[in-house]
């Protein structure tokens, strides 16, 4: 019986509504259009296809290009009673097989997918074998050549629009200028696909300077005066240092 995506939401996420353009998003892909979302972390963009893979018949395909990130995902979902996988290199050659036939008899809703792996001529031949709901392409910014975070192997995922046209496809960033939006439209053959630009403004954030002057007393000071009781991080310029400061602060 098909789903219907409010109820996903509330009674797989647990969550009472949807937030900004999820709703527009998830409705766009579910109706079997491409859609190019740029939203900021933690705005909810995996539910924009997490949902839509739970609605749609068939196998949502999520190229990741982070195998510590395809865990947590997977982890999560399952946690939730999502039927998610990934295929990777951690996997030995039988759990791969195992895996590769849930995916040809549609007992998956969401399988993550390195970019490298996804080109691969096998990978492809499984895909065709196998009933697929949509593609989302998470952290699409890596098929700029303008940023830091490039990569190669994203610039042949154009492919899938001439291998699966009738399949839809969403990419998904929360890092790209217009002028990278573009890039990412063009590179990904998603010329034809609807925009949604969310703002950045956090107002939760804020960015403060102080001139150094005895990191260490600093650093507690602002934990005790302006965070008592809360957790937090705090970010060092080497693994060494770290462990100094933790133990720091513990002693403290």
């Amino acid at each position: 019986m098909q789903r219907d995506a409010l109820s996903v939401l509330q009674h797989v996420f647990g969550y009472h509504d949807f937030r900004g353009e999820q709703r527009a998003i998830i409705d766009n892909l579910i109706d079997g259009d491409d859609a190019l979302v740029l939203m900021p972390t933690g705005g909810g963009k995996s539910l924009c296809y997490q949902i839509p893979s739970l609605v749609r018949e068939g196998v949502g395909v999520v190229v990741s290009p982070l195998i510590a990130l395809m865990q947590d995902q997977v982890s999560a979902l399952n946690a939730l009673g999502v039927r998610a996988a990934f295929l990777n290199s951690t996997l030995s050659a039988e759990q791969s097989q195992s895996l590769q036939q849930q995916v040809r008899n549609g007992e998956l809703d969401l399988l993550y997918v390195a970019p490298e792996r996804l080109i691969q001529p096998r990978t492809l031949e499984l895909l065709h074998q196998s009933p697929l709901a949509l593609f989302a392409i998470d952290e699409a910014h890596c098929v700029s050549q303008w940023g830091h975070d490039f990569r190669s192997d994203y610039l042949q995922l154009s492919l899938l629009h001439r291998e699966f046209p009738k399949v839809p496809r969403i990419a998904l960033t929360a890092t790209a200028d217009p002028r990278t939006r573009t890039e990412i439209a063009e590179r990904l053959d998603l010329t034809g696909a609807r925009h949604y630009v969310s703002s950045f403004d956090r107002p939760n954030i804020q960015y403060r300077i102080e001139r150094k002057d005895g990191a260490r007393k600093q650093l507690l000071r602002l934990l005790r005066a302006e965070h008592a009781g809360e957790a937090g991080i705090v970010y060092c310029l080497s693994r060494n240092k770290v462990d100094q400061t933790a133990q720091w602060l513990t002693d403290q």
